[in-house]
This record gives C-alpha cells, sequence and structure tokens, in this order.
C-alpha cells in the first residue's frame, strides 16, 4: 500500500516536472527565435609557410540583434559570403597550432566588421562558427 502511494507520487512528480520545464524553455527561445542569418558552407584557405595546405570547409551562422530586420538581412547572405571569402584569401584564418582548424576568435571578428559594414551599425550581435570540416587532415607543424 505505501509502495503504491510512492509510486503514484513520483508518476505525478515526472509528469509535471518535464512539462514545467518545457514551458521554461519555449518562454527563452520565444525572445530570440530566427535573429540569425546562416550563412551557405564556405570553403577557405589554410596557408602554411607560404603555401596552401589545406580547404576547410565552415558553416557560419551571424547573430543579429533583436532589433534588426531579419528578412532584409537573410537577403544580404551573398554579400556575407562573399565578404568572408575575401577577408579569408587577403589574411587567412590558419590557426597557429592545427593545419586542420580556422582560428575561429579571428574569423568572427573579421566577419563581424565586415557584416556591420554591410549593414550598418546596431544590426550585428555576434558571430558563430557552427562547423568546420577540413577537407584533409595534416600534422601539427613543427617549429
Amino acid at each position: 500500500m505505501f509502495l503504491r502511494a510512492i509510486l503514484a507520487v513520483l508518476a505525478l512528480v515526472s509528469l509535471a516536472g518535464p512539462t514545467a520545464a518545457a514551458g521554461a524553455k519555449k518562454e527563452e527561445k520565444k525572445g530570440d527565435a530566427g535573429q540569425y542569418v546562416d550563412l551557405q558552407p564556405v570553403g577557405l584557405p589554410i596557408v602554411h609557410n607560404r603555401r596552401l595546405v589545406n580547404y576547410v570547409f565552415v558553416y557560419v551562422r551571424i547573430n543579429l540583434t533583436s532589433s534588426a530586420n531579419v528578412a532584409k538581412l537573410r537577403e544580404k547572405e551573398p554579400f556575407f559570403r562573399d565578404a568572408l571569402v575575401r577577408s579569408a584569401h587577403r589574411t587567412p584564418f590558419t590557426h597557429p597550432t592545427d593545419l586542420s582548424q580556422l582560428d575561429v576568435p579571428k574569423l568572427s571578428a573579421a566577419l563581424v566588421r565586415d557584416a556591420t559594414a554591410i549593414v550598418g551599425s546596431g544590426q550585428i550581435r555576434s558571430v558563430e562558427v557552427t562547423s568546420q570540416a577540413p577537407r584533409r587532415r595534416i600534422a601539427t607543424p613543427r617549429a
């Protein structure tokens, strides 16, 4: 009898717990839903000792401020991608210790600067690299 009561209480608590947590998550996401622009995958060069040694294919997300016009900025996606490719070929984002990865902080800073120049200030919050896939694995350079 006592065991049945405990199981009934546990069942009720387990049913109520996820529902409350799911509601909180929905409210959390509701304020910032869709405030980003995903760029199409781009192959960026890896240069070591002034030689092209690899390409890394990246997926990049540009996070926008809440006051940004998302539809208008998603139309600018080709311009963002072009700015990223031009910047990466001008000064490659090669990671200093790994030729299979990009220097993400350097890439993010350059793309925030270029994207802000394209759309104006107060629209871009941050840039994040969501995925990196090297064309081939390369050993770490020796000093």
